[in-house]
């Protein structure tokens, strides 16, 4: 499919695009005070200079980070006010009708393809959150960049609670579905190609001015926003959507649903931040490493996605979910200015991207009264 996604269809009708071009200038945002000509005239009051936009860097800045306007990136203020736009409560969707489907409709191969799903996606859900909070976000030297990593950071803290609430309502076994990714090679496999990726931009004395060093962050961000949250995630949600659109587990796939519309966010961000990091600091990535990236995570979904479908289950394969992920692989490539490494591979799903747009309605129209008094819930 080419030109404008379906995805970014729904974004543009749910939030103002922060991608479009009126929103992704670097102009700052006009206020009634023009901090560029604040001087200090208060006896004793410092002389220091006030920041200048044109002076800020997403990394390796050094302008004040604590100061937020004059914006030099109005795009990532433009993401931050989305993705409140975009809030919402897993404890409004009601799982009551999900916990008849899965205890009676579903069949053994949907209950082993659900619970691991689940699996990977509850440990995924605190890689993503610890990653962006230790890796990236105390990196950002542009606040309007942190405020919306702080709302990230937030969103995977929630996105894990809304897993949490399906398995709690369903009834699984807590301790063993916690614990299943390292039992099963084919999901622990993934998250260990995550770490590999990610660790090492974790410490906190790593030196971005450092050639070497930048790289590695750079490539680990792009790893984390195109193929961990961008591919694995927004993709991974797609077996358990297959469900809802037979009928089954809608509960659980709204949750979802709620997920991959912050999830949208999240991969474009990063991207976007990505992109500004190469030109801003010359970042000259190596291709061989950018490609062995695509292909050593297509290898890594093949292995988890023929665990999962080990006997196949109705309106759904193995062969259709990674010709998706080869889809989206190339779809993030050219996002990044990069060449798509599955050259050819087709749109197999054409209904996922659909899935991000939501009736906002529906789950409040199953709500207790009561429990929405005054805007608040309350407690047990």
């Amino acid at each position: 499919m080419s030109g404008t996604t379906l995805t970014e269809k729904f974004m543009s009708n749910l939030w103002d695009d922060p991608l479009s071009s009126s929103n992704n200038s670097n102009e700052s945002p006009k206020t009634s005070n023009d901090q560029s000509k604040v001087t200090t005239t208060e006896p004793g009051a410092s002389s220091v200079e006030p920041v200048k936009a044109e002076d800020k860097r997403v990394i390796n800045g050094l302008t004040d980070v604590n100061q937020l306007a004059p914006f030099k990136y109005p795009w990532a203020w433009n993401f931050f006010l989305n993705a409140n736009k975009n809030h919402w409560s897993p404890l409004d969707i009601k799982m009551d009708q999900d916990v008849i489907d899965y205890n009676n409709a579903l069949k053994a191969e949907e209950k082993h393809v659900f619970h691991n799903v689940m699996s990977y996606l509850t440990t995924s859900g605190i890689l993503a959150m610890r990653n962006i909070g230790l890796a990236v976000m105390e990196k950002m030297t542009a606040p309007e960049l942190q405020i919306y990593q702080a709302r990230q950071i937030y969103e995977e803290a929630l996105h894990t609670s809304a897993y949490q609430h399906g398995v709690e309502a369903i009834g699984l076994d807590q301790g063993d579905l916690y614990n299943q990714y390292r039992l099963i090679p084919e999901i622990d496999q993934k998250i260990q190609m995550s770490n590999r990726y990610l660790d090492p931009v974790m410490r906190p004395d790593i030196d971005l001015n450092d050639k070497d060093e930048l790289e590695q962050f750079t490539l680990a961000y792009l790893f984390f926003s195109a193929v961990f949250e961008g591919n694995w995630l927004y993709h991974g949600f797609s077996p358990i959507f297959s469900l809802q659109r037979r009928g089954l587990m809608k509960k659980s796939g709204e949750l979802l649903q709620h997920i991959m519309r912050d999830k949208a966010l999240h991969c474009s961000f990063g991207i976007r931040a990505v992109k500004q990091i190469i030109q801003e600091n010359q970042v000259q990535l190596d291709p061989a490493k950018v490609k062995n990236m695509w292909l050593e995570a297509e290898a890594a979904e093949a292995k988890y996605v023929n665990f999962l479908f080990q006997t196949p289950i109705e309106n759904y394969s193995a062969d259709e979910h990674m010709e998706q992920h080869r889809y989206i692989a190339n779809q993030r490539a050219r996002e990044l200015g990069m060449a798509e490494p599955f050259p050819g591979a087709e749109n197999a799903l054409p209904w996922l991207d659909t899935q991000i747009k939501i009736n906002d309605n529906d789950h409040h129209q199953d709500s207790h009264v009561d429990e929405h008094q005054g805007g608040a819930l309350s407690w047990d």
